[in-house]
């Protein structure tokens, strides 16, 4: 498997870099601030609001493409860095995009919905079928949500995530070809993650 075999030229320790960096950053988003969203949308149409939320995509995409070829340019050492800072645009994408639905991302329910949504764009065929049943009918299925937000399954969230994005963002760490790779790579997850959003809080709203 090409991906298992590019994953074993990368130092372990790399690997724990990476999965602690997941970690501390999606949990950050869970109990921290930095990331919420302001205002959220009220008395709007659903039309309105997705027009919104396209133009709010496209800006990210733009910031994410810049971000991953400045990144990329710079090798290996510099790629790891690009790994937070990516992960952290992909979240806050996330808030804004649920706060202009007219959700409030200060709920923690709304939080578990958010990554929800991370895994179903990012995880394996198998898995996402899994998190889409998990989504379905939330109204109902978030009020039997833990109040303990560690209850979470996080070691499969992390896991999931970080072997579906490492065969992408392994080739944009080669100093060669770095660059170009890291302008489409970021601003393809970017846009796929934004139609998975869409589609997630579609489905609360139309019924």
């Amino acid at each position: 498997k090409i991906q298992t075999k590019i994953n074993s030229w990368i130092p372990e320790k790399v690997h724990q870099a990476i999965t602690v960096t997941i970690k501390q950053m999606i949990r950050g988003v869970l109990f921290g601030a930095k990331h919420t969203s302001s205002h959220v949308s009220v008395g709007i149409s659903l039309r309105d609001r997705e027009d919104a939320v396209r133009k709010k995509i496209e800006s990210y995409r733009n910031t994410a493409a810049i971000e991953g070829g400045i990144t990329g340019a710079g090798g290996f050492l510099l790629g790891l860095a690009d790994f937070p800072i990516l992960l952290g645009i992909k979240l806050k994408l996330l808030f804004d995009i649920a706060s202009l639905y007219g959700f409030n991302v200060y709920d923690y329910k709304e939080r578990v919905y958010i990554l929800h949504i991370f895994e179903l764009a990012f995880s394996s065929d198998e898995h996402r079928k899994s998190v889409y049943l998990k989504m379905t009918d939330w109204e109902t299925k978030r009020n039997s949500l833990p109040e303990d937000i560690n209850q979470f399954d996080w070691r499969n969230f992390q896991q999931e995530y970080r072997d579906y994005i490492d065969l992408a963002k392994m080739a944009q760490l080669l100093p060669v070809i770095g660059a170009p790779v890291g302008v489409i790579v970021n601003s393809r997850l970017i846009k796929k993650l934004g139609i998975t959003a869409m589609n997630a809080y579609r489905m609360r709203l139309i019924k």
